[in-house]
């Protein structure tokens, strides 16, 4: 940390002297704060109110962010927020994420422009970010918008939209060690009065970190807006993405521990695969009959196909000294989703106060196909140091094992009152009721049927203490499903959902004439209903248990000076399992006061830009993710780690830039999670250098 911290402090001091000096021309400022309180974000409420406006954490991350942080994968963007971690593996597509002591994507939810892809399965899309325009981030429950699966929080996506104006293009490429190319390429303007477009395409291969650690992907993303009249504007839009992962698992522990010689070894079969194809179409349309009135619809069909077949499995055997490989996995899925989403905002008055309020449905009706061989084989032991991966075995046929089926609606509303000029009160509910059924696609007959409601409500006040800075609370009450609503077992789906409650109280201010933001966060949630063991019969599932987080949020944007932008957000979190029951050798185990897995209690982010001549601009960023647990017991520690991001950039031409990037400079080892088995880890990113060319015209 100090090698990065000590020279930035001093181009700190520097420029301000310099500044003081009067000896600075006038450039461009670096990063144009205040970058989130002040703008529009749809993520927190249907009723367009900024974030200031909202009694919510939520948070942006903007464009020209992704652009000076030189972020591709989504999943490192998204982990720039506050308490935000990654838990990614190929079981999830790479995609779960943590958020205020909550995991995975029963409870962390996706969406892309506000569209989740329902069921609670791996989302496998976008995963870069070329065709991004936006990230907003709400902390938190967020059922009263977005329905169950976001106890802990949301991330919407938003891709680049038709612009109107002048015709634009961009084409982008990169180059880097572990034999990393990109290509991308941008267009975007109006055709004529009426219609505008956007169409985005990129690619990107690497040979990985790991050995046989290649990958390659494919995005397209396009869009036409026809504006009908200056009331209504019509818009289709269809991405799709194809990516082949690293076939990679992690590695075992040695005798309790991770030796740094395995640290780029793969024990996956040579011909392991995975493979994710994603489709999304909509026809959205916005109508605005006065400026009081604004109706939105969107027609949409989601498609997704994934596909694994690889040894998942890995044990060091302390008699043999090689490393057993099981669980000989072939996995295909096929999902579909075809929905409706639709609402209306008024503004108007209510008992003579300013009043907003939105009503809206949605409804849509889902398909998952889940095709596998039972989990069942093995391609042999294999040398820790020399492994010789060998082929993919299995007796067992894969063969279509089940089908399970949505139906799913819901109806939603919020309001909004300003009591005073400077104080505000926001409420908000949604209903929302699901009929699943699975068919046992072997037997040939229904498993099983199963109806589920919930009413989510949300109670929240805003009171501007200043111009510039509010005070805000909110009590909310959510829900998650014990497990993905399209992969519930017979034997989940007898439990009914998972209910969570939050309350939270926080600051939020702009500051120096708007060159700068902060926002404070203090919060408790409690989710019950947790699945837990019987202490009668540890054989048997009841739901009796509690988990619970305290934690405090904080974040900072300012323009330091004219050519010195600093980001930085940090969050400390107290996650505990307040009542919960495992099984150990065939015994009940209380886990009570213990850290749920994968729940990192400090997170940090820091990100400093300076633009140190007119054309030139150097940045340094710190990542810090605390320890985090491999097992309910907390036996077993995942360490904490601090990565750093170094890059270098040169505006050649007005709109030509040629940018150098380092990632985790220090080559700092570290691990992401341990998923397959509580032994077994994922190593995360070593050392990467980038060389990125990006021209506009």
């Amino acid at each position: 940390m100090l090698p990065l911290a000590v020279p930035l402090v001093l181009a700190t001091q520097s420029a301000m002297a310099q500044e003081a000096e009067g000896a600075l021309p006038s450039v461009t400022v670096v990063g144009k704060a205040p970058r989130g309180l002040a703008t529009s974000s749809s993520t927190g409420s249907n009723l367009g109110v900024t974030p200031m406006q909202t009694p919510a954490s939520i948070e942006v991350i903007t464009q020209e962010q992704l652009r000076s942080r030189g972020d591709s994968s989504l999943i490192d963007a998204i982990t720039r927020a506050t308490g935000i971690t990654s838990l990614g593996h190929p079981g999830n597509s790479g995609s779960a994420l943590s958020a205020r002591g909550f995991i995975d994507s029963t409870s962390v939810m996706r969406l892309y422009d506000g569209t989740r892809q329902y069921g609670g399965v791996a989302v496998s899309f976008p995963f870069d970010t070329w065709s991004v325009e936006r990230i907003e981030v709400l902390r938190g429950p967020a059922s009263v918008i977005y329905g169950d699966g976001a106890i802990g929080g949301v991330i919407n996506v938003i891709p680049k939209k038709p612009m109107r104006g002048q015709i634009r293009n961009e084409i982008q490429a990169t180059v880097g060690t572990e034999g990393k190319r990109a290509l991308a390429f941008g267009s975007t303007g109006a055709v004529n009065d009426v219609l505008s477009y956007w169409v985005g395409v990129s690619g990107d291969r690497s040979d990985g970190w790991v050995d046989r650690g290649d990958s390659r992907n494919m995005t397209f993303s396009g869009a036409l807006q026809f504006d009908v009249s200056p009331d209504l504007s019509v818009t289709l839009s269809h991405s799709q993405g194809e990516q082949h992962p690293m076939r990679y698992f992690g590695i075992p522990l040695v005798n309790g521990h991770q030796l740094s010689a395995l640290r780029d070894k793969n024990y996956n079969v040579a011909d392991g695969e995975i493979e994710y194809k994603d489709r999304w179409t909509e026809l959205a349309a916005t109508w605005s009959p006065s400026s009081n009135v604004v109706v939105r619809s969107k027609l949409y069909d989601i498609q997704s196909n994934r596909y694994w077949r690889n040894a998942e499995a890995y044990e060091y055997n302390t008699t043999t000294g090689l490393i057993d490989r099981s669980d000989n996995t072939e996995i295909g899925h096929d999902q579909t989703q075809t929905g409706n989403t639709t609402d209306a905002t008024f503004k108007g008055a209510l008992f003579g106060l300013p009043n907003q309020v939105s009503v809206g449905f949605d409804v849509n009706t889902s398909s998952f196909t889940h095709t596998n061989n039972t989990y069942t084989g093995s391609s042999g032991s294999v040398d820790p140091y020399n492994p010789v991966p060998g082929l993919y075995s299995s007796s067992v046929p894969f063969i279509p094992r089940y089908r399970n089926s949505a139906e799913q609606y819901a109806v939603f509303a919020e309001n909004r009152l300003e009591m005073t000029p400077q104080w505000s009160l926001i409420a908000g509910l949604r209903h929302d009721h699901a009929d699943v059924s699975r068919r046992d696609l072997v037997a040939g007959k229904q498993a099983f049927g199963k109806r589920y409601s919930n009413t989510g409500w949300r109670l929240g006040t805003v009171y501007q203490l200043q111009p510039e800075l509010a005070l805000y609370a909110q009590y909310s009450q959510a829900a998650d499903p014990v497990s993905g609503m399209l992969m519930l077992s017979p034997a989940n789906s007898a439990f009914k959902l998972s209910t969570g409650k939050q309350l939270e109280v926080g600051l939020k201010q702009s500051f120096w004439d708007k060159r700068g933001d902060w926002t404070l966060a203090v919060y408790e949630i409690k989710k019950n209903n947790l699945l837990t063991r019987d202490t009668t019969d540890p054989s048997r599932r009841v739901q009796v248990g509690e988990r619970s987080s305290q934690g405090v949020e904080a974040t900072l944007s300012l323009a330091v000076t004219r050519t010195i932008q600093l980001d930085a957000n940090a969050a400390l979190l107290k996650a505990r399992y307040d009542d919960f029951t495992e099984s150990v050798g065939g015994l009940a185990v209380a886990r009570d006061g213990k850290v749920p897995t994968d729940v990192p209690q400090q997170v940090a982010n820091l990100w400093l830009g300076w633009k140190f001549m007119p054309d030139w601009t150097a940045s340094g960023s710190l990542r810090y993710v605390g320890k985090r647990y491999a097992d309910n017991a907390n036996t077993l520690k995942l360490p904490s780690y601090t990565s750093t991001d170094l890059s270098l950039q040169w505006r050649a031409t007005q709109d030509t830039t040629l940018s150098l990037r380092g990632f985790n400079v220090f080559d700092k080892t570290y691990f992401t999670t341990a998923y397959y088995t509580t032994t077994q880890w994922l190593v995360g990113e070593g050392r990467r250098v980038e060389l990125t060319l990006n021209h506009k015209f």
